[in-house]
């Protein structure tokens, strides 16, 4: 119901321009509520709510559309409300942020502002700058940011804010950068989504500041190289969609300003909206990628969808690139891929090309030679080739009129230069048509059965087949339909000559041809039946003259063809037809009884069209300009209506009505061959006939082909409609909705007598030969189409309803929008309409012949051939579909359904009348006689029955009402409609009446819900039931709970009983439910409201500030004040929730009220209720709850299982709701297991120990200290037990029991946890799980316990140099979330929890020793703590290992980073770090390089830029060259993840400049070689730029004189540290060679001079000579592939010099 009311109310909103806010005014509350309770339902993970899946959706479509209705102050209210959900370390953000992007309204007026966004705009976009590494919230804010961008266009001043927009934009599409770099693993799943990150540049663009133009350029140089074809990987996807959706959203943008109506909407400003120039400027910047990406590994499809955009908006930049691309693709037979990419891309661009611009208007001219050359594509040999041609063609004809014009040209002076020579052109379109069909010719020939298959292999098309075929009809049909007179003439003749000349078999070829036929005559059917009808009648004729030939077997294949052709030609206008209708019927006469099954199929099927083509209703034409083309030139010329849309208001539309002459005719079809067929069958079924069985398959043929051809005029199926399924105060009659066609009553309505004879024929067939499977299925075609066939099938609908919409899709004009559509594509459009009328059946009235038609059907379901039971089914549940409320009617048959097989869910209608008779039949079918369970084919059935139901099941309303105010709405709006009709209102007695109705329906439910519970109970207790029914009967039990009903005790009993049931299955199943039902008797606790303020005894303050504030220090933690004595306990106020008063205050804070307020504890049984005695009685026996344990301690599957959070509800349920009842029955249980070390007995005593402390939330303080004296001493033996197994489930144990806890009702597990969580006893395995239990307990605090945090680092501090890897990973991760706490968001007060500032300038001290240290360190440590003092260094090597552990586990996690401190810990990393990529380096090295390359990709704050700087230049000058070649791989990855807040601060890029420009000159050739590299990599993304002054200075520096080489004395040493001549030589011929490589994929205007440069380099000395050689390879390699345009860059000397270079001297030279 739920899902219904939302669905139409959406549709009664979609379009927002038709109501103002001035109209409406819609509340925001209760959508809120709904949600509240629906997505974020407390007990549907018990399973006491079964939702639909779709019910998300829909709501959050629902709300959409409800917000532009929100009043002024909602905004407001929505952030009171969800404000105090804001606290960033808890689940809630992503909460408040996901409701705050649902529901915030931005489409408020601009003098309204004030009430709207500018409430929440500096606060969340503050939150936004500040926070880092991706939390899944942060993709949630840009959604809300983009939503706000563009409905207020023009009112935001956004440029402060884009340098930081477009370095997260480009870091979320997670581009890999430089060799070895290691990818955070959190930034691969919370990526923004990509079309909100486009709807917020689009909006953005424009305006008078060009600052986000720019930064787009920026973007798309900087990836521009990644969109290569050689490139791939997985952020290649990402690419393509930005591709694809930016045009678009564009176009979008520009539909709004310029060509939409104006609305109640805000418009955009004048100021705001986008020039032609901002225009031209985005095409610009981004057509070089869409071009690079035509080509991509992931196909062309988003580059043509980007092309067809960008043409709408500026064809002249667009067309010419693409049309370079695709004529050399044309001419080469080599790659085929080239060629269909290119003409996907120009099928994108040819409306924009055909139309011609006035900024482009020679681009018409290209079409013809476009056309011609593209026949060679339609090839026998390639299918996608042949298929893309097609498309092409089809695509070119539809929009251009084929008439040959040149004759104008003598006749009228006044034409343009272009239009002169396309009227000289278009004479080349009789020669173009007259090719094509050619080529066509030639693929048929080589496609004939006899050419492509053996004789053996199958006869039908093959699936490639038929795609060709498709494609090939409609592309000459196209073709044909826009030709002018003449040249179809020639094309007519030239097909009937192909025709008749040859004789073709009919599974392929003949079909093409016969296509091919059709599409001509269907244009011009006059003078084509003249050739036609003629020819082949006789020709038939002639070959039936003598009787032998009715009788053959194998007919001859030249009568075969003919029929086929004549079939295939008679689906054209009716009225044409109507002159040969004596020649026709005569040859139905002679064939439609031939022997051969081919033979009369084919006959059946030119009945089938000649009926189809005089009684349906359908357009005769669809060419692109109404009433053809066939004007005189003088008066009508078709240049002017080159890709012209159609016009909506005058479409012209030529209809084909059946006239009463073809109604007569078709009359007379029916009487002179259905008839008789049907008199025969009658007298087979009555037994006075006798026939075989083909004759019989052969009147089934024929009696189907009747039915579909006239269902159109053969009314509906009439008889007396089934009474009393349903009882209703409203009639239910059905709507009919008129379709053009009015019924001749006074004729036979032959469907009846076809239901009449089908169903006796049925009958007779199922008694007497039932393996007659042939003639069965004909008849459930026939029964299937009797109940719905009116002239179309549903199916064909769906089919074409798709491809019209690619093909709309395929060419639109989104920019100018208004349903500029091609008049084809809107005819068609028509059509579809009137199928869909046809279609719709409501199917109130379920008549008597329905029930036995159905019933049939039923029968015929459970046949024993599957393929009849396959085929019935499906008639079936389409029969189902149809008809309302039938279901009801037929489940009685149902069993019978279920003794067999039954496929579909039938079981699960929404409706409790039929699931209390399914279900329990269900079930007991296991006993059934029939059931043969050794037929896996039968249990795979029910196993898929039992999973279906489980998938599907929504939990069913008991009791429905009608509120008092919609009953006030409905009396209203009664009175508004009806006073001028004579309608009377409904009486008030008619209403009570009908609320008395609806309490019985409500009564009625709940029997039948307690009905099918003991039903099932029943059936599941029937003795020697087999066990998989057991199974399937306890699942259905358990999809029965609910959360307004208590199940019945009997049912209660049963499941607590089968929490010690043999089978594993069931012993899950009860653990569930007995956790559902124990929630289901939770007692109510009552709350009270607070004010923090009067107890915090500070005055609220003014503004908003988030963390540690007086009014919210009463929530701390602190040992001083801790609730150790009854009376403090009574009078600590407990705050379970922990997101509470970190950012505010809720409006209105609850706590729990004192205990005497509450329910009472420690009932003894008599004051239980009947239920809860059934669950005491039983866990109290001992025995039982010995049993239990036992089964909980079991194995399920080994080293899978994992701790279970459904034991854990069922234990919590049990302690919240019978305190300490079960207490000491447990108690020796788990003292236990505590002690045994096995993994299953402690996962199962950790589960009872979450349960116990979450459950004793309500427990009096005494019960509460006398659990902690059980619990303490458990939890140390359990904790020194610990093992590698268990360690898992006791963090997860104590995680959860300390989620939504106050800190203060927990102070003994705290205080047991942090004793000495490091005492070195049990090892250091130990150590580091009693430190991962501890985190897992604090994680969940949060900021509420900063003294405990202090406490914990300040015992971590001095054990920091600890020697066990596995003890310093985990020291890291704690350290990580003792910091967490302590983050810069915008207006957060500093935190009470330690600060990471003070922390790291404490580590920096010790650590100096080894900043010091000018030599390489290496890790000389000895495992073992040595005995004796060791010195500073060896310890600081320690203290080294476990902060780099914990600066990787925080780069990930925390939400800022970098702090100023610890970047003075980089040069210490840059030193240590190792150069080359080896494994068997130590911990130490390995670490550092990780932690480096993580740190690297941190996103910098502007003010931390020259901070980083800073330490880099520091680095650059220090002696090791291993730590001048770390700060280049530093810089790359730095530079790109950050891209435009460096290029926003210029004095960063010039000191980035320096640095590697200095580096290049270093003396250590592989910092040389780097240093060129990053040079390299930042040109080719466009942050530095090749200016003069560059290449000066390297040519200068290339042209060093080198020493003269002295012969030595041999007795010298031969000195090998490189001259610094020869260094500056190198560092100039790198800079050369870097920048060639920085434009891998083109020719710049300054390459070629910098070649030659190069080239003179090639006889220096080493390594120089090297350098020369890896770069002219890599030049040859990217450059190969187009070479042939970057030559044009090159003078002829030039040329020679390279060619000389790049190819390898001949060895024999």
């Amino acid at each position: 119901m739920l899902q219904g009311f939302a669905r139409l109310l959406t549709n009664l909103l979609k379009k927002k321009e038709l109501l103002s806010r001035d109209d409406l005014e819609l509340p925001w509350r209760p959508l809120y509520e709904m949600l509240e309770r629906i997505l974020y339902s407390k007990t549907e993970h018990l399973g006491l709510n079964w939702f639909p899946n779709s019910v998300e959706s829909v709501l959050k479509t629902l709300v959409k559309n409800c917000r532009p209705y929100f009043p002024d102050n909602a905004t407001a209210e929505m952030l009171d409300e969800w404000r105090p959900l804001m606290c960033p370390f808890d689940v809630t953000m992503q909460k408040a942020i996901t409701y705050f992007e649902l529901f915030l309204p931005t489409t408020l007026p601009p003098e309204l502002h004030h009430k709207g966004f500018k409430l929440w705009f500096d606060e969340f976009l503050g939150l936004w700058v500040s926070v880092q590494n991706l939390p899944q919230w942060e993709g949630h804010l840009v959604n809300i940011f983009a939503r706000l961008a563009t409905d207020n266009i023009g009112y935001i001043d956004w440029d402060p804010y884009v340098p930081k927009i477009f370095t997260r934009i480009l870091r979320s599409l997670n581009l890999p950068v430089g060799s070895n770099q290691v990818l955070v693993p959190r930034f691969l799943t919370n990526a923004y989504d990509i079309g909100h990150a486009v709807m917020w540049i689009t909006a953005m663009m424009g305006g008078p500041s060009k600052l986000v133009q720019k930064h787009l350029s920026g973007l798309f140089k900087s990836i521009a190289s990644f969109y290569h074809p050689s490139n791939n990987g997985r952020w290649l996807n990402k690419l393509m969609k930005l591709l694809q959706r930016l045009p678009s959203s564009v176009v979008r943008r520009l539909h709004r300003e310029r060509y939409k109506k104006t609305t109640w909407l805000t418009p955009v400003p004048d100021s705001h909206k986008l020039t032609d120039q901002d225009i031209t400027d985005f095409v610009e910047c981004i057509i070089q990628p869409v071009l690079l990406a035509m080509f991509s590994k992931t196909g062309s499809l988003e580059a043509a969808q980007a092309l067809q955009n960008l043409a709408l908006m500026r064809p002249e930049l667009v067309i010419p690139p693409v049309l370079e691309k695709t004529y050399p693709a044309l001419e080469t037979l080599t790659e085929p891929h080239q060629l269909t990419a290119t003409l996907s891309c120009v099928i994108g661009v040819a409306r924009s090309l055909v139309s011609g611009s006035k900024s482009f208007p020679e681009s018409p001219t290209h079409m013809l030679p476009l056309l011609m050359r593209a026949l060679p594509g339609v090839d026998p040999n390639d299918f996608s080739k042949c298929m893309i041609t097609f498309q092409f063609i089809a695509t070119f004809s539809t929009l251009v009129p084929l008439v040959d014009c040149s004759s104008v040209l003598q006749e009228r002076e006044d034409l343009t230069e272009v239009e002169r020579e396309l009227c000289s052109a278009t004479a080349e379109f009789e020669d173009f048509v007259l090719q094509f069909m050619d080529r066509c010719f030639g693929l048929i020939e080589s496609s004939t059965l006899e050419q492509t298959r053996e004789e053996t292999e199958t006869e039908k098309m093959t699936h490639l087949e038929s795609l060709v075929e498709l494609g090939l009809s409609s592309t000459f049909s196209t073709i044909l339909t826009q030709c002018s007179k003449e040249i179809f003439k020639v094309a007519l003749e030239k097909v009937f000559n192909f025709a008749i000349s040859n004789i073709f078999e009919t599974r392929v070829a003949g079909r093409m041809v016969a296509d091919m036929c059709r599409a001509a005559v269907k244009c011009c059917p006059e003078e084509s039946l003249k050739l036609f009808v003629p020819h082949c009648c006789n020709v038939i004729a002639h070959l039936t003259l003598n009787d032998d030939v009715l009788r053959d077997e194998e007919l001859d294949k030249e009568l075969l063809w003919n029929l086929q052709l004549l079939s295939e030609i008679t689906r054209v206008d009716g009225k044409k037809l109507l002159p040969y209708s004596e020649q026709l019927v005569k040859i139905l006469q002679q064939t439609l009884h031939l022997t051969c099954k081919q033979g009369y199929i084919l006959s059946c099927n030119l009945l089938h069209h000649l009926l189809r083509s005089t009684t349906l209703i359908y357009p005769t034409e669809y060419s692109s300009v109404p009433g053809g083309f066939d004007k005189p030139l003088s008066e009508y010329f078709p240049i002017k209506d080159w890709g012209k849309p159609g016009d909506l208001r005058s479409l012209n539309i030529q209809w084909h009505v059946p006239s009463a002459e073809e109604t007569a005719f078709s009359f007379y079809l029916l009487d002179s061959f259905l008839q008789p067929e049907l008199d025969k069958l009658a007298h087979y079924a009555d037994t006075d006939l006798e026939m075989s069985r083909d004759d019989v398959q052969q009147s089934l043929t024929i009696v189907h082909n009747c039915l579909i051809g006239s269902g159109n005029i053969l009314p509906p199926l009439k008889g007396e409609k089934v009474p009393h399924l349903v009882p209703s105060l409203v009639s239910l009659e059905e709507l009919k909705l008129y379709t053009g066609v009015d019924y001749d009553l006074s004729r036979e309505n032959y469907r009846e007598t076809i239901a009449r004879v089908t169903m006796k024929l049925l009958q007779y067939v199922l008694d007497h030969s039932e393996d007659d499977t042939k003639s069965l299925f004909l008849i459930i075609k026939i029964i299937g189409d009797l109940l719905h066939f009116q002239g179309s099938h549903k199916h064909e609908f769906d089919s074409r309803w798709k491809s019209f919409n690619l093909v709309k899709k395929s060419m639109e004009n989104r920019l100018q929008g208004k349903k500029q559509h091609i008049r084809a594509l809107l005819i068609d459009r028509v059509m579809l309409q009137h199928e869909l009328r046809t279609l719709t059946v409501e199917g109130c009235e379920y008549k008597k012949v329905h029930q036995a038609l159905i019933r049939d059907l039923l029968r015929l379901s459970t046949s024993s051939y599957s393929q009849v039971r396959n085929k019935a089914q499906h008639a079936f549940f389409a029969a189902l579909g149809t008809y309302n409320f039938c279901c009801r009617d037929i489940i009685g048959a149902l069993y019978c359904l279920l003794g067999n097989h039954s496929g579909v869910c039938l079981a699960n209608l929404h409706d409790w009348y039929c699931i209390v008779q399914t279900w329990p039949a269900i079930v007991s079918s296991g006993l059934s006689k029939a059931m043969s369970l050794e037929k896996p084919s039968i249990v795979r059935l029910f196993d898929d029955l039992a999973e279906k139901i489980h998938w599907q099941y929504e939990t069913i309303g008991l009791d429905f009402e009608v509120p008092e105010k919609c009953l006030e709405v409905a009396v209203q709006m009664e009175k508004l409609v009806y006073p001028h009709n004579d309608w009377t209102p409904l009486s008030p007695e008619e209403i009570q009446l009908g609320i008395q109705r609806q309490k019985e329906r409500n009564v009625e439910a709940s029997q039948n819900y307690e009905n099918l519970v003991n039903k099932l109970l029943d059936s599941v207790d029937q003795r020697n039931l087999p066990w998989k029914f057991e199974h399937i009967g306890v699942g259905f039990l358990s999809l029965l709970l609910r959360d307004d009903r208590v199940l019945p005790v009997r049912a209660i009993n049963f499941f607590v009983e089968c929490l010690n049931h043999d089978a594993l299955v069931v012993r899950k199943m009860a653990i569930s439910a007995v956790a559902g039902i124990l929630k289901q008797l939770k007692r109510p606790h009552r709350k009270v409201s607070i004010c923090p303020f009067q107890i915090s005894g500070v005055s609220q303050p003014s503004d908003i500030q988030a963390g540690d504030r007086p009014d919210n220090q009463w929530l701390h933690y602190e040992s001083a004040g801790l609730p150790r004595t009854k009376q403090a306990w009574e009078s600590c106020r407990f705050v379970e929730k922990t997101h509470w008063g970190y950012y505010t205050w809720p409006q209105n804070m609850e706590i729990y009220a004192s205990a005497e307020q509450q329910p009472k504890l420690g009932r003894n049984r008599n004051e239980l209720s009947e239920a809860e005695q059934v669950i005491y009685d039983h866990f109290s026996d001992a025995k039982f709850v010995e049993q239990l344990i036992k089964f909980l301690s079991l194995e399920d599957r080994k080293g899978k299982d994992k701790f279970n959070p459904r034991r854990f509800c069922l234990f919590k349920g049990l302690f919240r709701n019978f305190d300490d009842a079960f207490l000491p029955v447990l108690k020796p249980h788990l003292e236990r297991l505590a002690v045994d070390s096995h993994e299953s007995p402690q996962r199962c005593v950790a589960e009872i120990i979450a349960g116990l402390i979450r459950g004793s939330k309500h427990w009096t303080f005494e019960k509460v200290e006398n659990l902690w004296k059980l619990l303490c001493p458990l939890l140390r033996t359990a904790l020194s037990n610990i093992t590698v197994e268990t360690y898992n489930d006791w963090g997860t144990c104590i995680a959860t029991s300390c989620e939504s806890r106050d800190p203060r009702k927990l102070h003994w597990l705290f205080e047991l946890l942090l004793e000495s969580p490091l005492s070195g006893e049990g090892g250091s395995f130990v150590d580091a799980c009693r430190l991962y239990v501890l985190q897992g307990g604090l994680a969940q605090q949060e900021w509420r316990v900063p003294e405990l945090l202090h406490r914990l680092l300040k015992y971590l501090e001095p054990k920091l140099t600890q020697v066990y890897k596995n003890v310093r990973e985990r020291i890291g991760s704690v350290l990580t979330y003792i910091f967490m706490i302590d983050v810069s968001l915008p207006n957060t007060a500093p935190t009470k929890s330690p600060h990471v500032h003070e922390f790291t300038s404490r580590i920096l001290e010790k650590l100096n020793p080894l900043m010091e240290v000018d030599e390489e360190i290496q890790n000389h440590v000895m495992e073992e703590n040595g005995v004796g003092d060791e010195d500073e260094r060896t310890q600081g090597i320690k203290l080294l290992k476990t902060i780099l552990k914990w600066l990787m586990a925080s780069t990930g996690r925390a939400f800022s980073t970098a702090v100023t401190e610890q970047l003075q810990l980089l040069p210490l990393f840059f030193k240590i770090a190792p150069v080359e990529n080896d494994n068997s380096y130590d911990e130490l090295k390995r670490d550092s390089k990780m932690c480096l390359s993580l740190m690297s990709q941190g996103l910098l704050y502007p003010q931390q830029v020259p901070l980083v700087l800073q330490v880099l230049k520091q680095t650059s000058s220090s002696s090791s060259w291993h730590a001048k070649y770390t700060v280049l791989t530093y810089l790359q990855t730095m530079v790109f993840y950050n891209l435009f807040i460096f290029l926003n601060n210029e004095e960063a890029v010039n000191d980035i400049r320096w640095l590697v420009i200095k580096l290049l000159e270093d003396e250590q050739l592989e910092v040389r070689e780097m240093a060129a590299t990053t040079l390299s990599g930042l040109l080719q993304c466009h942050f530095l730029v090749i200016d003069d002054p560059m290449q000066t200075h390297f040519e200068q520096l290339c042209k060093r004189r080198l020493p003269k080489k002295r012969k030595r004395d041999l007795s010298t040493v031969v000195d090998t540290i490189p001259s610094a001549d020869l260094v500056k030589r190198h560092a100039g011929v790198l800079g050369l060679s870097a920048c060639i490589l920085s434009s891998p994929y083109d020719v710049p205007t300054w390459m070629p001079q910098l070649l030659m440069d190069l080239s003179a380099h090639l006889n220096d000395p080493q390594p120089i000579e090297m350098t020369v050689k890896k770069t002219l390879s890599n030049f040859r390699r990217t450059h190969h592939d187009n070479w042939q345009e970057h030559k044009q860059q090159f003078t002829d000397d030039q040329l020679l010099v390279l060619t000389d270079l790049l190819v390898s001297p001949c060895y024999y030279a």
